[in-house]
């Protein structure tokens, strides 16, 4: 299993468990989420309550939780949102943080591309809704969720050079 950590925090953000799609020159990653249920499950044991006990619950407080499966399995924080100046701002302390951690063709490619990856999430910035990492690491790496049109589950992105891979 592969598991992709945040370079800047150490935070694990996503494994291989959620297939990626490259966009924006490779320097995003696009992830399906799905809404799940966690929590009670109804199991039928084929038993009849008792004609007294029928109303009472048997003191078992079961509550279901519909969660989103990213969020949930790598315990992201979600931030409040930004405006355009605070994601601008954001954006180039990023830059700064994260570009001498990456090896000189990385940053080359880097450098080139984030432009285009910073107007696209620019483009989308009053939809977005804004993760980090379990530390909740000042500097880390954001992640940013949203739904396609129509889509029920959301759609995350990531920065793809901000990830390291690890092997568990």
């Amino acid at each position: 299993m592969l598991v992709y950590q945040d370079l800047i925090s150490g935070d694990e953000l996503l494994s291989d468990s959620f297939p990626y799609k490259e966009i924006e020159n490779g320097m995003l990653w696009e992830v399906e989420g799905k809404w799940v249920v966690q929590g009670a499950i109804d199991v039928d044991i084929g038993a009849n309550p008792s004609a007294e006990d029928a109303d009472e619950d048997e003191g078992v407080d079961d509550q279901s939780v519909k969660v989103v499966d990213i969020v949930d399995t790598f315990r992201l924080q979600e931030q409040p949102p930004f405006d355009k100046k605070q994601f601008v701002v954001f954006m180039k302390k990023f830059i700064k943080n994260l570009t001498p951690k990456l090896d000189a063709e990385k940053q080359e490619s880097f450098k080139k591309n984030i432009e285009g990856a910073t107007k696209f999430l620019l483009s989308k910035l009053k939809d977005l809704q804004f993760f980090i990492g379990e530390s909740m690491h000042d500097d880390g790496c954001l992640v940013f969720a949203y739904y396609k049109d129509g889509a029920v589950d959301p759609t995350f992105l990531y920065f793809a050079y901000a990830l390291k891979e690890v092997k568990c």
